[in-house]
This record gives structure tokens, C-alpha cells and sequence, in this order.
């Protein structure tokens, strides 16, 4: 059984662990940029009349948690309030952006970068 509820998805278990051993000049531009973007999203989403809105019981229960500053990643103010921004989107749009960080994150030319 999974503990965490981003193991649940390899794509956003390999880019929080990513994000994680990233320096912080870097993680704070991305999480910026995330922000921005993940807004993006949601303007696209405002007309969908059909579009779900529920965010499922394991990223309530991580919202929770970063609202208590239980994890590492609620403790990056940016970060966290990206992350809370990606919660609220569908599910195929969270997984979307997480296997597009897991991949992007992963790739030689962004080590350099």
C-alpha cells in the first residue's frame, strides 16, 4: 500500500523527487512558472460545464497535510502553493504535467541547465 499520495503515480513520485534534490534558485523559478502555467489550465477549464471537479480523497488528505507543513515540499512556500494549485485540477491534467516535469526534469540537458 502506497503512503504517500504521490506514489500512487510513478510520473509524480519521480518529478516531487526531482523537485526535491533541485537547488532552490531553480526549484523557485519552476514552481513559478508551474503556477503560471497550471493557471493556464484552469481559464481553459472555466467554460467546460462538464468538466470534474472533485480532486479525490488522497490529494484532500496532501492538501491537508500541506496545510499542517507536514512534507518537504510544504515548507517551499512556491512550490507548496503550486502544488495546491495542481490539486485542484482533473486528474488526467495533474498526471499530464507531472509526467511532463518527470520527463523533462529527467533529460541530460536539463541537469546542465
Amino acid at each position: 500500500m502506497n503512503r504517500r499520495w504521490y506514489d500512487s503515480n510513478e510520473h509524480t513520485e519521480r518529478a516531487l523527487n526531482l523537485l526535491k534534490n533541485m537547488d532552490e534558485d531553480r526549484r523557485r523559478a519552476l514552481s513559478k512558472d508551474l503556477t503560471a502555467f497550471v493557471k493556464q489550465i484552469k481559464e481553459l477549464h472555466e467554460d467546460d460545464e462538464e468538466q470534474d471537479v472533485s480532486i479525490g480523497i488522497e490529494r484532500v488528505l496532501g492538501l491537508y497535510k500541506i496545510s499542517n507543513s507536514r512534507r518537504w515540499y510544504d515548507k517551499v512556500s512556491l512550490l507548496s502553493y503550486a502544488l495546491k494549485t495542481m490539486s485542484t485540477l482533473p486528474k488526467e491534467d495533474f498526471y499530464n504535467i507531472m509526467e511532463g516535469l518527470s520527463t523533462s526534469l529527467s533529460s541530460p540537458s536539463s541537469v546542465s541547465a
